[in-house]
């Protein structure tokens, strides 16, 4: 279902105008035609971190598939273009489409590092400058919440729940649904995003807010007041009656005192338990945890118990949620013990509070804000440039060497030690063969152009060899791929960095580049 939403997303004139004037430059030349070839990378890791995923690549595929100007389209740009753009211009528009494109990538969900080439766009240089703008957005941000998602599951552990509820947070609905799509690829299980649920087939979950808790007064407003045991075989029981039984032997193990209890809390605990007993995960925290609402879902919770059912457990939302889980844990522990209810040792206690990486704690995590906005970082920085025309190299040489683009057609194969972790990814000339097992290999390591560096692989792996994957299938192969990098590589704070380098024809290509390029 997914996949048609792409081309209603990505239109083709969603671009910047430049992107056209310069095709109308190119046309105006006799130069449209001509075979061009573009890189697609970043230039620095995000979050400070070692490393980065690579996501995007099945929507851009889907993009080029669906690129094609209406009527309607092609009216509009006659209508925003220098007036003396000649007319058969938008006639060779109307006429484009990516039929004449190929894209090469690294695969979806990979782990990948800055200065790596991600992708090659190839194609008549008029078309697959028009590309830019749009592939560029498709790859940017889904890498990013794809990554942050990452770092969340690593800081979080293999077997904590991760929920993503970003949407109402979110730069838009395409934003959140962005958002929900590649945190689900990055490593959350869960989403509260009930449009990504059915279009990509990621688990929703979710059960209450405040409002829903805080519409009540009292228990005369629960309705219906009786429950049936799970499998049935009684008559429905007083439900209030039962829990207000609960609620005085629960306040006596706590040393609670009833008069700090909120009614209207549990009048809505109740009314919900009751219309969902096998799913009662309450937010307990409108009023106050340790007086109100940790009694008030062990109350109810016990009822469940008595009747058959399983409650699920509680979410927070506010305050210190450290201290809380363990004191809500606690809680859970003494009414294991004291009422021999072994359900409440498998109760679960969800986090939702502005969660960061740092912040992560004990608890099964829902994160919104941190998680769908990046708000360490806002952008991943990918850029797209030129590196061949008509079959010869093209360069950017910058003031700013980090600026400056490495020339040709290239091919990328990572390097991994006798222990499996990759130790180093190598960029050379596609035309070149490539690197092999056990076999020395002189390189040059980025930023470092004049020293070289001679190690021996005990195995290669080319980076742009396997075919596009389902969501599941890229979602496991995330997973896969951040286990076999070395720990000192994926740590959250100041990991260590990973080399990327050239090959010796790779660098001797873009000398004699840069040499004609300023002479």
């Amino acid at each position: 279902v997914g996949e048609l939403q792409v081309p209603e997303r990505v239109p083709p004139l969603l671009t910047d105008l430049y992107q056209f004037t310069m095709a109308y430059a190119y046309w105006r030349a006799g130069r449209h035609d001509e075979h061009a070839v573009f890189d697609l990378f970043f230039r620095d890791n995000p979050f400070g971190g070692g490393f980065s995923l690579f996501a995007g690549v099945h929507d851009c595929l889907l993009f080029l598939r669906s690129f094609r100007f209406a009527d309607e389209d092609v009216e509009f740009l006659r209508s925003v273009m220098p007036p003396d753009t000649d007319p058969a211009f938008f006639q060779f528009l109307r006429c484009l489409d990516c039929s004449g494109v190929t894209l090469h990538s690294v695969p979806e969900g990979t782990v990948v590092f800055a200065r790596v080439p991600l992708m090659e766009v190839a194609g008549p240089l008029a078309v697959v400058q028009l590309l830019e703008t749009s592939l560029l957005c498709l790859v940017n941000y889904a890498s990013l919440v794809c990554t942050n998602a990452a770092r969340f599951r690593l800081a979080a552990g293999p077997k904590r729940k991760l929920l993503e509820m970003g949407l109402r947070r979110a730069q838009g609905p395409d934003g959140g649904l962005t958002a929900s799509r590649y945190t689900h690829i990055g490593g959350f299980d869960l989403t509260s995003n009930v449009q990504a649920g059915f279009l990509f087939g990621i688990p929703v979950a979710g059960t209450m807010a405040h409002s829903y808790v805080t519409s009540f007064t009292s228990l005369e407003e629960v309705w219906p007041q009786t429950l049936s045991a799970v499998n049935g075989e009684h008559n429905p029981v007083d439900i209030i009656s039962l829990t207000k039984g609960w609620l005085s032997r629960v306040c006596d193990l706590l040393g609670a005192e009833p008069g700090k209890i909120h009614e209207g809390e549990l009048a809505a605990f109740l009314s919900y338990a009751i219309a969902y007993p096998q799913n009662f995960l309450p937010v307990i925290d409108s009023y106050s945890v340790g007086c109100s609402g940790i009694l008030n879902f062990c109350a109810v919770a016990l009822v469940l118990c008595e009747l058959g059912y399983r409650p699920v457990g509680v979410r927070l939302d506010s305050g210190d949620l450290c201290k809380q889980s363990l004191d809500v844990h606690r809680v859970f522990r003494l009414c294991s013990e004291q009422f021999s209810i072994p359900a409440f040792d498998s109760l679960i206690i969800v986090g939702t509070n502005n969660i960061s990486e740092e912040s992560l704690a004990e608890v099964n995590i829902g994160v919104g804000t941190h998680l769908v906005t990046c708000t360490k970082q806002p952008s991943l920085g990918c850029v797209y440039k030129l590196v061949e025309v008509r079959g010869r190299p093209r360069m950017k040489v910058s003031e700013d060497p980090e600026k400056s683009t490495v020339p040709g057609r290239k091919a990328v194969y990572r390097l991994i030690d006798p222990e499996g972790h990759p130790f180093l990814d190598v960029v050379c000339l596609a035309v070149e063969s490539p690197p092999e097992a056990g076999l020395p290999l002189s390189c040059y390591p980025l930023g470092c152009n004049h020293t070289a560096l001679s190690v021996t692989p005990a195995r290669v792996t080319c980076l742009r060899q396997e075919p596009l994957c389902s969501t599941a299938e890229t979602r496991a192969k995330v997973q896969r791929s951040l286990q076999t990098l070395h720990p000192r590589h994926k740590r959250l704070q100041k990991p260590d960095s990973y080399t990327v380098s050239l090959s010796v024809q790779a660098v001797l290509n873009a000398r004699v580049q840069t040499n004609l390029v300023l002479h």
